[in-house]
């Protein structure tokens, strides 16, 4: 008779057709697309999208002479850009249901184990993100614009594009926002067996190079921003390896805790002998 915890019976009539899978992936897709567009019709009524780019542009509106403004070199720029700027926050704003879609999609094929390990990865995965971003927004673009602008001469008249401002905001934002990812990627190479724990901890100096020469590449060639995304990715790793630690013991299958205890009582039977 199987046990209790057979993780083959724990599945046992879940399984769907392939049409139905489809049908339900299609309804989980629709219901993601509708919140996303329910945050931006609600953005598009207050606060609009042109204070949304205004929000987004204050760090740099901030640093610039007095005087000086942004410019659009493409007539469909002051229209286009904003409206990016929209559906982007939208997105932001109905993350935790589209991952809660994504989570209700997958969640019937995952044994018990592999869903105390999915659901908290991906909560802690989105709050990191946003973490990541806001650490960017309020800090960052703070330091960056003020270097960038004490350094220029001071013949030059600063007039930054629009859509040029854009693209360095959002390469920013998703620098940031993965960087801060780093515990989520640690604990998954560990918890997959993909990397052992103890070559993640050893791994640790090496990761200090490696921390500095992404924010070398990624970051303005400023020391503040640079210092600003190595340090915290270095901390994060080390975050990252704790929890690792706890995943391993809180997630584990039942075959593997079985074999974990039987493992204890074998190797305290040869102590007693």
């Amino acid at each position: 008779m199987a046990s209790s915890h057979d993780p083959e019976d724990e599945l046992a009539g879940t399984e769907q057709p392939f049409v139905q899978h489809l049908m339900e992936l299609r309804e989980r897709l629709v219901k993601a697309l509708v919140a996303v567009g329910v945050v931006a019709a609600v953005l598009a009524l207050w606060p609009g999208p042109g204070a949304l780019y205004d929000l987004l542009a204050a760090p740099l509106v901030a640093h610039l002479p007095k005087g000086a403004t942004m410019i659009a070199t493409s007539v469909i720029s002051p229209f286009m850009v904003p409206l990016k700027i929209l559906i982007m926050a939208a997105f932001l704003i109905a993350l935790p249901v589209v991952l809660y879609q994504v989570w209700a999609f997958v969640a019937p094929g995952l044994y018990s184990h592999e869903k105390r390990l999915v659901l908290p990865l991906v909560i802690s995965s989105t709050v990191l993100f946003f973490c990541g971003v806001a650490f960017c927004y309020f800090f960052v673009f703070g330091q960056v614009f003020s270097f960038i602008q004490g350094f220029a001469p001071k013949t030059i008249t600063a007039a930054p594009d629009i859509e040029a401002y854009l693209g360095f905001v959002l390469t920013m934002f998703l620098a940031f926002g993965l960087a801060f990812e780093v515990p989520v990627v640690v604990v998954v190479l560990a918890r997959m067996g993909v990397v052992p724990l103890e070559k993640l901890r050893a791994f640790r100096g090496y990761f200090v190079v490696l921390a500095f020469i992404i924010a070398a590449i990624v970051t303005p060639p400023d020391v503040v921003s640079q210092l600003a995304l190595a340090i915290p990715m270095c901390l994060l790793y080390e975050l990252g390896l704790v929890a690792a630690k706890l995943f391993i013991q809180k997630t584990a299958a039942p075959e593997e805790a079985d074999g974990a205890t039987a493992t204890g009582e074998a190797s305290q039977e040869v102590k007693k002998s």
